[in-house]
């Protein structure tokens, strides 16, 4: 046998091509990191756990220097480093914000400060931080509207409510913005122009961590809870991850514990929430594959339309369902329909006989092998008319891929979200099947 040759040797080669193929590339060495890190440290923040790095699967991220263990201090982030409502409130913007009405928002008040920093250019204390923020945003409201068409209709939805509001926030703003050309020697239409808003409301939105401040009156009544953590915000997310974050109001620090041991060189991960696709991508402006809490979403006209429209009592059975809160979130996850979805199918396949049972149906009691068999049917129906709508979407999405070359990135996030709604519905698809041959 040659040197090299045999299956022991292919099963090695490939463990160590795999291992390779998701480690870590270091960046620390990239020179906004470099003045970052000096930035930092003249905070009083070093850190001893963690570089950049860039990752196959999550790109830009924080990978491990040795092992840590669990409940080790990953990072303690002063104060003197973050970036706050009163970070603004102690700047060249304070006394503006003081004194205008009606109040602005403290989201407002840290846009305006991101933006006027960002002009500063090299003048801004802030530019390390600034340097290493992304220059664009894949959160719907930065896809262009073709491919915002593409997204499923649940979440279509939300992307439009997404960019109105954004657009109203920006058009809500241009006098207080107006109020601020005295700090500055450009008109300030030019220096707050809605790319720029929309730069800074997608670093706040994505970015920021939970940090419950004390309401002030010249903040609007909206919570002041988003703050802007350097470094820290380069931890990237995993459904996963378990972690320990909080400010700790002894310390005066924004720290982070891992509940979970870490290997040496691994990327070190937190959890954002139990969020699903839908959210991650709206909020924040990615996919993850393999989500645990990824669903797929079934609205009232799917709903409908695969029930008889023949049944005269169907509008009765809607309004059953509106009124007990039993119309919204339902979805197909990766064990299959949900028990929401399937109650509900439940008690729209109830007989005229049976409707009377209705309550019984949102308790979850079983009226009669044909309603059991019946929902199960129509549940199979709804999740292949999903299957096939995703695998039409997917051939469009490729086809415009080939045709769209400026797009390919945010064709490439809506592929990757159909994908795994796919993936979901085909295993839903599965657990039906095996459901349905208990009435066959």
């Amino acid at each position: 046998m040659r040197n090299g040759g045999g299956r022991t040797s292919r099963i090695r080669r490939r463990k160590l091509f795999t291992s390779s193929e998701s480690r870590g590339v270091n960046e620390s060495y990239r020179p906004e990191f470099i003045e970052l890190k000096k930035w930092l440290k003249d905070r009083k923040f070093e850190d001893t756990n963690l570089i950049p790095a860039h990752f196959p699967g999550t790109g830009r991220g924080l990978m491990s220097k040795t092992s840590l263990r669990e409940g080790q201090m990953i990072i303690s982030l002063p104060e003197s480093c973050l970036l706050t409502t009163d970070t603004v409130l102690r700047s060249y913007l304070g006394a503006y914000i003081a004194k205008w009405q009606p109040p602005p928002s403290p989201v407002l008040a840290l846009c305006t400060f991101l933006v006027s920093e960002k002009h500063a250019g090299d003048r801004s204390p802030w530019k390390p931080y600034l340097e290493v923020l992304p220059k664009a945003y894949s959160c719907p409201v930065c896809l262009e509207p073709e491919v915002v068409n593409l997204l499923p209709r649940p979440l279509k939805a939300k992307a439009r409510e997404q960019r109105t509001h954004v657009q109203e926030f920006v058009s809500s703003s241009r006098d207080f913005f107006s109020s601020l050309q005295p700090l500055f020697s450009e008109a300030v239409e030019s220096i707050f122009s809605y790319s720029a808003l929309l730069w800074a409301w997608c670093t706040v939105n994505t970015r920021a961590v939970y940090m419950k401040r004390v309401p002030r009156r010249c903040f609007s009544a909206e919570p002041d809870t988003c703050v802007l953590a350097p470094f820290l915000d380069l931890l990237n997310h995993s459904p996963d991850a378990q972690v320990k974050a909080a400010f700790n109001e002894e310390t005066r620090c924004y720290e982070i514990r891992t509940a979970v041991s870490c290997g040496k060189h691994q990327e070190v991960l937190i959890c954002y929430g139990p969020h699903d696709n839908h959210r991650l991508l709206l909020e924040y402006g990615f996919v993850s594959i393999c989500n645990p809490h990824a669903c797929v979403y079934v609205s009232k006209d799917i709903l409908v339309k695969y029930l008889p429209s023949t049944d005269k009592r169907m509008n009765q059975k809607i309004s059953i369902l509106e009124d007990h809160d039993f119309i919204e979130n339902l979805t197909f996850g990766w064990d299959g329909p949900s028990w929401r979805l399937l109650t509900a199918l439940k008690l729209l396949c109830l007989e005229a006989e049976e409707l009377t049972c209705w309550k019984k149906v949102l308790i979850g009691e079983i009226i009669s092998d044909t309603n059991e068999k019946a929902s199960l049917d129509i549940a199979q129906k709804i999740c292949h008319y999903f299957i096939k709508e995703s695998k039409a979407v997917l051939q469009k999405v490729s086809h415009m891929k080939d045709e769209e070359v400026a797009l390919i990135n945010q064709l490439t996030l809506v592929e990757t979200l159909w994908t795994e709604e796919l993936k979901i519905l085909q295993a839903s698809a599965e657990t039906l099947t095996s459901l349905q041959t208990a009435f066959t």
